[in-house]
C-alpha cells in the first residue's frame, strides 16, 4: 500500500482534489456552512458548541480505524490556509471514497476535525476571540467557550494524535538563510526541560517524514519552531498528557500572498502525516533535528540604497492584512529604516542612491503606508494586489 499511497503527492491529483469554491484569506463560516451543504449526503457534520457571539463550531468525525487523530484549523481567526487545505482533503474523500489511499484511511484511522475552531475570530479576520483572548494561550485557565470546546474534545475522543494547524507571518526563513520557509512544524515541548519524551519522539518521526516526503518540491524551504515550553498553549497542554501533538504552519510561497499554492503543500503534508500513522512507519526522530529552526530573516519589501538626507539607507516595507468589503488588502507600511540591512525581501527594489518620493502626501519615516513610490519617473506598486 505504502508505494501506491504516495500517488497523491502529484501535482495532477492535487488539481482533482481542490475545493476550488474557496479562494483567498478571508475565511469564516458561510463559506464553511456552503461546504457543508454542498457534502451532507457524505459527511456528517455536527454543532458541537458555540463562540462567544453565538456562532456556530463544527465538528466532524470519520473513519472507523483504530487510530485516532484529532485535527483543528482556525484557533486564531485570521489563520485560514490550514482550513482551505483541510477542505481539500474532505473534498477529496468525498470525491473518491474507493481511492486506495482514502479508503485505507478510512479503515486505519478514525479523524475527528474541527476546520474552525474560531469562528469570531474567523469573521472579524483577527488573531484572537471576540474577548480578545488568545485561545492558543488559554488552554490551562480554560476561560472561553472555544477553548473548553477543545479540550472538551480531546477528553472525549482521546485522540491517539494531535494535529494543530495554523499559518505563519512572511518573515520567516529556513534557518538564517535567504530561504522563505514555506512550511514550517514544530513537535512542542511537554516540560520546562524539554525532553524528548515518547510522544516527542512519535511526533518528531511524523515530522522527519512529512519533509521527506516533500523534499522534491520545497527542498531546503521548511523550517521548524523553537521547541520552549509554554503550557498554556495547546500543543504543550496536549503533549505534556502524553500525546504525540505536531504543529503545523502554512507559510509564504514566492509571490503567493493569498497562499492558494501553500495550501497544496499543507494538504500534502496531511496526507503523507495521515499515510505514516496508517502505516506505523517513519524515519529516525533524530531526523526532525536536522530541520533548520526557523529565523526571521524576512520582510516583504525592501528598498535597498536609499538616498535619504545624503545617506544611503534600506527601507524596511511589511504588509498589514486589512478586512475591508468581505477581502484582505495587504497594506505596505515602513516598518523601519536601516543601513546596511542584512535581511532579505520578498521583492526588492533597488534605489540605486537615488532618492524616492511618495505618491501619497507625508515624509518616509516608519510606520507610513506606502502603497507606491515615485523613482526615477517610475512609478512602483508595492501593494501585492
Amino acid at each position: 500500500m505504502k508505494e501506491k499511497a504516495k500517488l497523491w503527492l502529484s501535482n495532477r491529483d492535487y488539481d482533482k482534489a481542490k475545493f476550488r469554491k474557496v479562494a483567498g484569506r478571508y475565511f469564516h463560516n458561510n463559506h464553511l456552512e456552503d461546504f457543508i451543504s454542498m457534502h451532507s449526503d457524505r459527511f456528517e457534520f455536527e454543532t458541537i458548541g458555540t463562540s462567544v457571539e453565538h456562532r456556530n463550531i463544527y465538528g466532524l468525525q470519520i473513519g472507523s480505524g483504530s487510530k485516532k487523530v484529532l485535527m483543528w484549523s482556525q484557533m486564531h481567526g485570521n489563520e485560514s490556509t490550514t482550513t482551505k487545505a483541510v477542505l481539500d482533503f474532505l473534498n477529496s474523500i468525498a470525491e473518491d471514497v474507493e481511492n486506495l489511499y482514502n479508503k485505507s484511511l478510512l479503515e486505519e484511522t478514525s479523524l475527528y476535525i474541527i476546520p474552525v475552531l474560531n469562528p469570531d475570530g474567523a469573521a472579524n479576520y483577527t488573531r484572537v476571540n471576540a474577548n480578545n483572548v488568545d485561545l492558543n494561550r488559554d488552554m490551562q485557565d480554560l476561560s472561553q467557550p472555544e477553548s473548553r470546546l477543545l479540550m472538551k474534545v480531546y477528553r472525549e475522543f482521546q485522540p491517539d494524535f494531535c494535529l494543530n494547524l495554523h499559518d505563519q507571518r512572511t518573515i520567516f526563513s529556513a534557518g538564517e538563510t535567504n530561504l522563505p520557509a514555506i512550511l514550517s512544524f514544530l513537535t512542542p515541548s511537554s516540560d520546562i526541560d524539554r525532553s524528548i519524551t515518547g510522544a516527542r519522539k512519535d511526533s518528531m518521526s511524523l515530522i522527519a517524514g512529512i519533509v521527506k516526503d516533500l523534499k522534491d518540491e520545497l527542498g531546503e524551504r521548511i523550517g521548524r519552531y523553537d521547541d520552549g515550553f509554554n503550557i498554556n498553549c495547546a500543543g504543550d497542554t496536549f503533549q505534556s498528557l502524553g500525546t504525540p501533538t505536531i504543529l503545523f504552519e502554512a507559510g509564504h510561497y514566492p509571490g503567493d500572498y493569498n497562499r492558494d499554492v501553500t495550501r497544496k503543500f499543507i494538504f500534502k503534508a496531511l496526507r503523507s502525516c495521515l499515510e505514516q500513522i496508517m502505516n506505523g512507519q517513519s524515519p529516525d526522530h533524530r531526523q526532525y533535528l536536522k530541520i533548520p529552526e526557523n529565523a526571521k530573516c524576512f520582510r516583504d519589501v525592501i528598498l535597498r540604497n536609499v538616498n535619504i538626507e545624503g545617506d544611503q539607507k534600506d527601507i524596511l516595507i511589511q504588509f498589514k492584512e486589512t478586512l475591508v468589503h468581505d477581502r484582505i488588502r495587504f497594506v505596505p507600511v515602513i516598518e523601519g529604516i536601516h543601513k546596511d540591512s542584512v535581511l532579505f525581501g520578498h521583492r526588492e527594489i533597488d534605489a540605486a542612491c537615488k532618492k524616492i518620493s511618495l505618491m501619497e502626501e507625508g515624509e518616509i519615516s516608519e510606520n507610513v503606508v506606502v502603497n507606491k513610490i515615485f523613482l526615477n519617473d517610475e512609478i512602483f506598486e508595492l501593494n501585492p494586489q
